[in-house]
């Protein structure tokens, strides 16, 4: 999640200070994603250190506004108008824990993968209950809360699937003895990237 892109999109409306920020983003995101005003202020220094926002007025209350730059302006509509790209660098939690688990001796990955699965149900029901209590949206404000909620619902539901293969593809594994705990490798690493593998018959 960009907060950096977030936050100059709500400046793009116009000026506001660090807590208005807060408010408008979670007002914007039906406060899934909570940010702490720490946060917002550290990433509003790193945008006027880019020269896409800079100091504005100061009321009389002394809140600092923050107004937006016309290269703030050319990165806002440059992220709105470009895709998220989801690259396999991309570090899941999750993913990785399984993939240690499975590598490990002594640790009932089935086990792992059931009390993830618990969870995972768990909160899809508290999802979709939240959704069915909502009418249709009567404002922009419960239309984005509303997607949100939609996208953490599908999220659910494509983990719940990721699991369920993932235990199939375990089984398959131990039926074929390929399931087996990795031991530590002794051997010192060489510095630097390791080697690629070259296929047989490359």
């Amino acid at each position: 999640m960009s907060v950096r892109q977030s936050l100059l999109a709500i400046l793009n409306q116009g000026p506001c200070y660090g807590y208005q920020l807060r408010s408008e983003f979670d007002r914007r995101t039906g406060s899934t994603w909570p940010l702490n005003v720490g946060q917002i202020y550290n990433t509003l220094d790193r945008l006027e250190r880019d020269g896409l926002v800079r100091k504005a007025d100061i009321d009389a209350e002394g809140q600092n506004y923050v107004e937006i730059t016309d290269a703030g302006r050319t990165e806002v509509a440059e992220w709105l108008g470009s895709p998220v790209v989801r690259t396999l660098a991309t570090r899941d939690e999750l993913a990785i824990k399984l993939a240690i688990a499975v590598t490990l001796p002594g640790v009932d990955i089935a086990q792992v993968i059931q009390v993830q699965r618990t969870a995972t149900m768990r909160t899809l029901q508290e999802l979709t209950r939240t959704k069915n209590a909502t009418t249709d949206p009567e404002s922009s404000e419960q239309l984005a809360w509303l997607l949100v909620i939609d996208s953490l619902i599908f999220a659910a539901e494509a983990e719940a699937r990721w699991l369920d293969h993932s235990e199939s593809r375990l089984a398959r594994a131990r039926a074929a003895g390929f399931a087996a705990p990795l031991p530590l490798n002794t051997e010192v690493p060489k510095r630097g990237r390791p080697a690629k593998t070259v296929q047989a018959g490359a």
